[in-house]
């Protein structure tokens, strides 16, 4: 009887396999046909994000949803190829996609731990998961995973598996593929990283959440020694090898890769250009764009527009904590995690980094930094804050536990409380023969205000806008010799709107007839307005077209003078090119190819350089002229702190606008142009520290000092048709004529006193008419001019 129950099972076992091998058969040849086609692997195109690049080839952003770097197989790391195996697939190139020892090993495993804890997926089943299933547990979809594995293995050989598996994977913090771990996690090429780090990338596809080492370092870590242990035992790594990676200690990139070169605002631009153009397959299709920015001149503007910012906000008084945190609501024992999740929301801003202050005394504050860092501030690097910590101070201004406030550190890395400053600025720096821009910071910081001041801003451009009024009257006859009245007017009520207008000096004072030279050197309001008086304010606005500038920006009245309209620091680094070039209009451009992620040329600019296919906005004359003029303003000027670069070639102009609302500077030598702009999103005054000279020029003096600095000064001679009087400028310096506008001393008077009409359109009197000369000026007018010129 036994004897026939076993038979009798045996033989249900028997047809019951049957059965099933044949219902296996079945279904294999009803779902192999129905099989996607393997034409996304056998022509893979992953999708690529958009790449942004300086001019050489250092990467300052990335656009995409997938942050992805596709990497051929030959060029990947041995060590990670054995770190994968180790970790996903040990006999990866021995079965044929799939491992019946490690399916039975997995079997055996889940049995005796009563849950599903192994798969036993190859990488050949998780390629074909990744690319055409999706991750739900059910039999069907494993059933299918592992036919397309049997039909992957037939079509593409080992390598090119691999190869997909590398690329493809997700690896958590937006990072498809290894390349791309490697820059989000390291900030550095796969290539280059150790044993170890390789080991805690291969960690990854298992669980990208459960082993992120920025999210969970603890299981991250347990996850690579299992790694390295498996690397270890199959032989992959020495015994040496595998101790000095266990002991290793991982340092994660602490930036991001697309802020590693502060250029943000550069590629913002450049990601609004790109998908005007190509609209949302500029975000799949891998295309790089490279810029005309230069890394080491973005790096120096970047650094001297936050430094002059910083610097001009510290002469201002200490505003107090950003925030406060209830930290007698917290538990002690979760008091880190707590501070380290309120801190983690916070960007650092370049090297200013958030804190939270446990304690504080008059004497000392001690500080939370992110990681559970705590740090002591005291002595000088207090002295900013030091009001905050008094009695005197209100709530919402002092320095008590639960204060969320700034730090840096200085040169000597002892720590500081700061502040992020609220005033704004905005540096750009082009190449005047083509328009090349080298360098664009739109403001302090872009995750703070993407806005771009750069472009976007349109503010009164102050004194800043007189060089292009002085160009208008050269063009009308004047020279840099002509004399004009500098001294008092009351401009007619009935062309300004029915109240008369007393345009002041910035300083107060008034030197009577003086050079037109000496004028713009000094910045004399009275005389810009005399000029423009003569030459007429529609005239001067439409040669201000020929800078670059729209009319309807500025409005032809006389307040134009004194640069009342509206420009962008852009716009006014176009303009002042036009000086430094020699008369030619050319344009900004910031985009300077575009290629495919194969390398191939798509589309590249050609800008207008001037001398070759840039139009001739001005006569080259006068562009020397005024720039001749320009130079003086450095050298015996407002603009006299930027002798401290010992150039000769330098020239520009400072601006100051109404109530110091706004500060300038403009300045170039015949290779680079930079202009510099400080000020309030919300236009108020910037108070005794905004001239010109004070908040912006010494911005443009640090950037340049860098840009300049080996390069030979650069003297051009006079065009044809100028005629150089020896010793007739400034100092006994030359001075320079149009040849059809060449007289003998001095050229021209201008006089225009009293109470004159507001549109006034005068031409230039010779000298012979000036009859009505006004008396001498007061002698401190006079001595006031030889301080500053002499």
């Amino acid at each position: 009887m036994l004897k026939r129950v076993v038979i009798l099972i045996a033989g249900f076992i028997a047809a019951a396999s049957v059965l099933l091998a044949g219902l296996v058969v079945i279904a294999i040849i009803v779902t192999y046909p129905r099989l996607p086609s393997l034409d996304i692997l056998t022509d893979y195109r992953p999708k690529m994000p958009l790449r942004v690049y300086t001019a050489d080839n250092v990467l300052i952003g990335e656009f995409g949803e997938e942050r992805r770097s596709f990497t051929r197989i030959q060029d990947v790391p041995q060590y990670m190829k054995q770190a994968l195996l180790a970790a996903e697939d040990e006999r990866f190139y021995q079965h044929g996609g799939i491992d019946y020892l490690g399916v039975m090993r997995a079997a055996v495993g889940n049995i005796v731990s009563g849950r599903t804890h192994s798969g036993a997926s190859t990488i050949t089943m998780q390629v074909a998961k990744n690319f055409f299933l999706s991750s739900e547990r059910t039999f069907t979809r494993k059933f299918n995973e592992a036919l397309l594995a049997f039909k992957i293995e037939h079509t593409l050989s080992k390598d090119q598996i691999l190869e997909l598996y590398i690329n493809q994977i997700y690896l958590g913090q937006r990072a498809y593929g290894f390349a791309a771990a490697a820059q989000a996690y390291y900030g550095k090429p796969l290539n280059t990283l150790s044993i170890a780090e390789m080991a805690m990338l291969a960690g990854l596809p298992k669980a990208p959440s459960t082993y992120n080492p920025v999210v969970n370092p603890e299981r991250a870590h347990l996850r690579q020694l299992y790694v390295l242990r498996r690397m270890y035992e199959l032989r992959f790594i020495s015994a040496e090898q595998y101790e000095a990676a266990k002991a290793e200690k991982l340092v994660l990139a602490r930036q991001t890769l697309d802020s590693s070169l502060p250029a943000q605002y550069v590629a913002e631009m450049v990601r609004q250009a790109m998908y005007g153009r190509y609209k949302e397959a500029a975000y799949t299709e891998g295309y790089r764009v490279f810029t005309t920015l230069d890394s080491r001149n973005q790096q120096w503007a970047f650094d001297s527009l936050r430094a002059g910012l910083m610097d001009y906000d510290r002469r201002q008084s200490y505003r107090g904590p950003e925030s406060f945190v209830d930290l007698s609501a917290i538990p002690q024992e979760e008091l880190e995690e707590t501070l380290d999740e309120t801190l983690s929301a916070i960007r650092d801003s370049g090297n200013l980094q958030p804190a939270i202050v446990l304690a504080a005394n008059p004497s000392r504050v001690r500080l939370y930094l992110r990681g559970g860092k705590r740090v002591d501030v005291t002595g000088s690097g207090l002295s900013f804050a030091r009001f905050a910590l008094s009695e005197r101070a209100t709530p919402a201004q002092r320095l008590r536990p639960g204060a969320q406030v700034r730090v840096q550190q200085d040169a000597k890395g002892n720590w500081q409380i700061t502040q992020m400053p609220e005033v704004e600025g905005a540096f750009v720096a082009m190449d005047p023969r083509s328009g090349a821009i080298k360098a664009l910071v739109g403001g302090f910081d872009f995750n703070r205000r993407s806005f771009n001041h750069v472009t976007q801003a349109m503010r009164q451009p102050g004194s800043t806008f007189k060089p292009f009024i002085y160009s208008a009257a050269l063009d009308r006859g004047f020279t840099p010799a002509t004399f004009i009245n500098d001294a008092p007017i009351t401009i007619d009520p009935q062309t300004i709107g029915g109240q008369s207008w007393d345009p002041k000096n910035d300083d107060g004072k008034y030197a009577g007839m003086i050079s037109m030279r000496r004028a713009l050197a000094l910045s004399k309001n009275l005389v810009s307005i005399r000029i423009m008086m003569s030459i007429g304010p529609d005239f001067a606005q439409q040669y201000a077209q020929r800078f670059g500038f729209d009319p309807k920006n500025i409005p032809a009245y006389l307040t134009m003078a004194l640069g009342a309209g509206q420009a962008s620091p852009m716009q006014m680094a176009e303009a002042y090119s036009v000086i430094a070039n020699g008369g030619y209009r050319t344009r900004g451009y910031f985009i300077e190819r575009i290629e495919d992620a194969s390398g191939r040329l798509l589309a590249r600019t050609a800008p207008a350089v001037a001398g070759q296919n840039a139009p001739q906005a001005i006569d080259p004359r006068n562009a020397f002229i005024i720039g001749n003029m320009l130079k003086d303003v450095v050298r015996y000027g407002t603009a006299n702190r930027a002798t401290a670069l010992g150039r000769s070639d330098i020239a520009g102009k400072t601006g100051t606008t109404n109530d110091f609302r706004d500060a300038w500077f403009a300045g170039f030598n015949p290779s680079l142009v930079a202009v510099t702009w400080v000020g309030f999103d919300q236009p108020r005054s910037l108070g005794r520290y905004g001239y010109g000279g004070t908040a912006a020029l010494p911005i443009w003096i640090n950037y340049m000092s860098n840009a300049l600095k080996g390069v030979p000064d650069i003297e051009l001679p006079p065009p044809p048709g100028v005629v150089v009087k020896a010793g007739a400028g400034l100092r006994g310096n030359d001075e320079y004529f149009l040849e059809e506008f060449q007289s003998t001393n001095p050229e021209l008077r201008i006089n225009n006193r009293g109470s004159v009409p507001g549109n006034g359109n005068h031409a230039p009197q010779s000298s012979d008419a000036a009859a009505d000369e006004p008396a001498t000026p007061p002698q401190d007018a006079v001595e006031n001019v030889k301080e500053q010129l002499f």
